[in-house]
């Protein structure tokens, strides 16, 4: 069993639309009004953004991109994209569950949709992140989940057949695309539940 870990939602945190009640307080001034802004930004992680993600676009690019679709100021925007890796914070019972998976000799990996500046970033400022054995981002290679393509990538990479693979992801389509690429997958929602999980699939816990 070699382990895939998604980074946004299971290893850091990742609240867009909290994120935007701080940066954009007279915009995203409640719970309705910020799921608003986070589907005109985020567009689902399609979009501009996806592009971003997949390193299509620069910081710089898709802040241009925001205010001309979306009718933000240039400061609203660059404050968007300026704010998010200070609030890419790890999810400490995650990397408490991580650090005993590594203990116990489980070869560790990670997928991850994530634009490069700010895997840049997480790979400056977390040590944990050089616990793996190697790992993808999106805006590293073009291409993003739940695209197929990145899934056979990482299979690649990581140099194990895709039934070896056990996915950790807190976005049902990414669960979805990498069991129809023939992984195993678990729907992330905490760390406890995953432990739980990952024992039922056969890890003792055991150094």
């Amino acid at each position: 069993m070699k382990l895939v870990f998604d980074f946004g939602g299971v290893l850091f945190q990742w609240q867009p639309a909290e994120l935007l009640k701080r940066v954009l307080p007279e915009r995203a001034h409640d719970d309705h009004s910020a799921a608003h802004w986070v589907g005109e930004v985020f567009q689902s992680y399609g979009g501009d953004w996806g592009d971003f993600d997949k390193g299509l676009l620069s910081a710089d690019e898709v802040v241009e991109r925001l205010v001309r679709r979306t009718g933000l100021g240039q400061a609203e925007a660059q404050a968007i994209v300026d704010a998010v890796p200070g609030l890419l914070l790890p999810i400490e019972p995650t990397v408490a569950l991580l650090e005993r998976l590594r203990a116990s000799g489980v070869p560790l990996y990670y997928l991850s949709n994530m634009p490069a500046p700010y895997a840049d970033h997480l790979e400056r400022t977390h040590p944990f992140v050089g616990w793996f054995a190697a790992g993808i981002f999106s805006g590293r290679v073009q291409q993003s989940k739940p695209d197929p393509a990145i899934f056979a990538l990482a299979a690649e990479r990581f140099g194990a057949a895709p039934e070896e693979l056990v996915f950790l992801d807190d976005h049902p389509p990414n669960i979805d695309a990498a069991r129809a690429a023939g992984w195993r997958a678990l729907h992330f929602t905490d760390a406890e539940r995953a432990e739980r999980e990952l024992r039922e699939l056969g890890w003792s816990g055991a150094e």
